[in-house]
């Protein structure tokens, strides 16, 4: 029996089998323990993002915000672990893993009812919230997922229209990390645009608090308002007005005007760019050289941006629609400072019904005024404070038909980071919902490459298969 069993095992079969088996045995335990050292690894490391629009990605905002952060955050999710949507869950437990001071806790709600009270939130909602400033902020699922309702009537269903989980999760640590929020003022009774909803979901995600001022009722500009916004007027300031504001600025105040659409004299509002060194061309600007589908009003600016204007700006692709433009001039005072950030091409051209006048026309700009804080407050102490007019020469900018049309432009970056810059902030921390819109794998521009897939290949195959046929016929 013994000499049966040595002859089994000794055959050249047996021996490749047993080879076989111990290297079987040997992948599995590597994989075996492989498993259990990645399964030991951060959230962070072993989540990849494959997901089509990146909805895992998280911005280098979001990283320094969580880098630096002084206080311990908590995440509480109210929602039953198993039935959360994949998307949120993953994106959670990415996000919290990226600090050690954010602590996560599902709490299931319907296990746990009173949770819900306690927190003052419905289910499936996140609560962030800090203990040291005893603040927090809620977010419900339907924030993070946002959907198109209008679909509904058409489709029957509602259709996903974006993924905001880190613009809204890194609002509410900001918002619940900081002691106070930056007060924003904008202008009303000249037929001034409202902010689109874009506009205001990144205002508050920014933890900016916007409250209207009326200048005809009140010209004097409130001193808790640290940004004071012009958005779009259609009429003239009167001369009050124009007091109020200048009085703000020599203030170390801070102003922005996004100019509106208007063929209405708006002599008081352009005496103001004046002091700071920007005269107002008549007319619309025209740039037949860096123009949107050979429509000369619809201008890409050149940009010139500093450091913390520049901040998220990838393409530097901007749309102005109808916008108006300025040529620099000598400020009233030698210690305010022009700063042109946004400018036509050498075939600019500001277009009345009279005339087309030539050239390279400023689309945006900052003045910057050293104004010492002696001879505004009356204060024995040197302060320097610092005032600030910015100028965009089109409301359209912000415009939902083109930042909602034109999805991929970085209009509302730039806007937010020149928002920002005002507060002396160097980076927007407003960060936009990333698409949910079903996106195929189609080439833009094919040129030689349709050529090659068309005609290339099956001219290759087809000559490929002939020199075969020809080899064995000759065989």
């Amino acid at each position: 029996m013994k000499k049966k069993w040595k002859e089994t095992f000794s055959s050249v079969t047996s021996r490749y089998g047993s080879y076989s088996l111990g290297s079987i045995a040997l992948v599995v335990a590597i994989v075996i323990v492989a498993n259990l050292i990645v399964g030991q690894l951060p959230e962070t490391v072993r989540n990849v993002d494959l997901s089509d629009n990146k909805i895992y990605e998280i911005t280098e905002v979001s990283r320094e915000l969580l880098q630096d952060l002084e206080y311990p955050v908590e995440i509480t999710v109210l929602a039953e672990k198993e039935q959360t949507d994949n998307r949120i869950q993953n994106f959670v437990e990415k996000y919290a893993g990226l600090s050690s001071k954010i602590s996560l806790e599902w709490i299931d709600p319907v296990q746990h009812p009173s949770a819900l009270t306690e927190y003052d939130a419905q289910q499936n909602s996140l609560v962030v919230s800090c203990e040291e400033t005893d603040k927090k902020r809620v977010i419900s699922f339907g924030e993070i997922i946002t959907y198109d309702q209008m679909s509904y009537y058409t489709t029957g269903s509602m259709q996903e229209t974006a993924f905001d989980g880190e613009g809204q999760l890194t609002a509410a640590v900001n918002y619940v990390i900081s002691s106070e929020s930056c007060k924003v003022y904008t202008s009303t009774g000249h037929g001034e645009a409202q902010f689109s909803d874009s506009v205001q979901d990144l205002m508050e995600k920014a933890n900016y608090s916007v409250e209207e001022w009326n200048l005809l009722m009140n010209p004097e500009i409130p001193e808790d308002c640290e940004l004071f916004v012009l958005n779009g007027a259609t009429s003239d300031i009167t001369e009050d007005e124009q007091k109020g504001i200048v009085d703000y600025l020599q203030q170390g105040g801070k102003v922005l005007v996004l100019l509106g659409e208007t063929e209405k004299d708006t002599s008081h509002l352009d005496a103001i760019f004046e002091e700071y060194g920007l005269e107002r061309e008549s007319g619309y600007i025209a740039d037949i050289q860096r123009s949107y589908q050979q429509n000369p009003y619809y201008v890409f600016p050149l940009l010139s941006l500093g450091e913390a204007y520049a901040k998220g700006m990838s393409s530097e692709m901007v749309l102005l629609i109808n916008a108006q433009g300025f040529t620099q001039t000598e400020p009233k005072r030698e210690s305010i400072t022009v700063d042109a950030f946004m400018n036509t091409s050498t075939e600019g051209y500001a277009v009345t019904e009279e005339e087309e006048k030539q050239g390279t026309y400023v689309l945006g700009a900052t003045a910057t005024e050293s104004i010492s804080a002696n001879s505004v407050s009356g204060k024995e102490e040197e302060e320097e404070l610092e005032s600030r007019l910015t100028v965009l020469g089109a409301g359209t900018m912000i415009d939902a038909g083109v930042t909602d049309t034109f999805s991929t432009l970085e209009n509302l970056t730039l806007f937010m980071n020149v928002v920002g810059a005002n507060f002396g902030e160097d980076t927007n921390i407003s960060i936009e919902p990333k698409s949910l819109e079903v996106t195929y794998n189609t080439v833009q521009y094919p040129g030689m490459f349709s050529l090659l897939v068309i005609f290339g290949i099956p001219v290759i195959v087809l000559g490929f298969g002939f020199v075969t046929w020809l080899r064995r016929r000759k065989a």
